[in-house]
């Protein structure tokens, strides 16, 4: 057998497959001459029909491909540990107006709010650097993917040329990944579920600054999972104590008696990217004697 052919027998891993591939049979089918039997939707091939895949019916399978080709790609891409980073999308840029404002309160309230806008720049660059010790593939930054709180973080990896991830997920409303989320980390969900998967199943720590609905379904899945020990305990970081005392009161819920009263110890709060940072190499040289 000549040598090329021989080639194409091996997949990308370098396993000998004699069977022929999906792809070169999907290119085969389109070749195929047009006949009312060849054009029907039932003559397509099942993994290459779009109706097909987006049937009710075909649920599990599509949740199951979400969770596959993130992991899949990731896996690739050599990212064994991340740092996740939540937050608001309504939080602008220093300078910037705030767009989701409807009122004159809300305005003053978010335009504020833009110094979680650098601190979450800085904590990210700093985080990069960090990862860079690593062949950035540990402590890589993984953010929703959106404006806000999550384009500061990726903006933060950007600025010293540092990958990071972005994880989106298909609204209503108009939107796309922010412009520095490494386009070969750049996904894309319909699955909230899944993608909720995705933030926790590398992340090394997880901060969260001030945000809304979203942010507040992220923080408390994610302290669920931690108090009920489905998952490890790594650095759950708030940032914006004062933000955060207010809008929920940990203490009183351990004071009723609907939490332990140790259960607030799984949360750390700051204000600055320095003190998360401390915090998380704090906790792993004393859990693994090493940074």
């Amino acid at each position: 057998m000549a040598k090329g052919k021989t080639d194409e027998l091996r997949r990308k891993d370098g396993v000998w497959d004699p069977l022929r591939s999906s792809r070169s049979d999907l290119k085969r089918a389109e070749r195929i001459p047009g006949t009312p039997q060849s054009l029907s939707p039932a003559y397509r091939l099942a993994f290459a029909d779009n109706d097909f895949l987006c049937r009710e019916e075909l649920r599990p399978v599509r949740l199951q491909l979400e969770l596959l080709k993130v992991e899949m790609l990731l896996t690739e891409y050599g990212i064994r540990s991340t740092v996740v980073m939540f937050g608001g999308a309504r939080i602008p840029a220093p300078g910037q107006p705030a767009w989701a404002a409807k009122n004159a309160g809300q305005k003053a309230n978010l335009e504020a709010a833009s110094v979680f806008y650098d601190e979450a720049r800085k904590f990210a660059r700093l985080c990069s650097e960090w990862s860079a010790g690593h062949d950035y593939k540990e402590y890589v930054v993984v953010t929703g993917g959106g404006p806000g709180v999550m384009e500061a973080g990726n903006r933060g990896a950007a600025d010293v040329g540092a990958p990071s991830i972005g994880l989106n997920v298909v609204l209503p409303h108009e939107q796309a990944p922010n412009p520095y989320v490494t386009p070969e980390l750049s996904f894309n969900f319909h699955y909230f579920a899944i993608r909720k998967m995705h933030f926790l199943m590398r992340a090394k720590a997880i901060t969260v600054f001030p945000g809304g609905f979203g942010t507040l379904d992220e923080l408390f899945e994610t302290i669920t999972l931690m108090q009920t020990g489905r998952m490890a305990k790594v650095p759950l970081i708030l940032f914006g104590e004062q933000f955060w005392r207010r809008v929920v009161d940990f203490d009183a819920l351990a004071e009723f008696g609907t939490i332990a009263p140790e259960d607030v110890d799984l949360i750390s709060f700051v204000n600055t990217a320095d003190e998360a940072c401390a915090i998380i190499k704090r906790f792993y040289e004393k859990e693994n004697g090493a940074s």
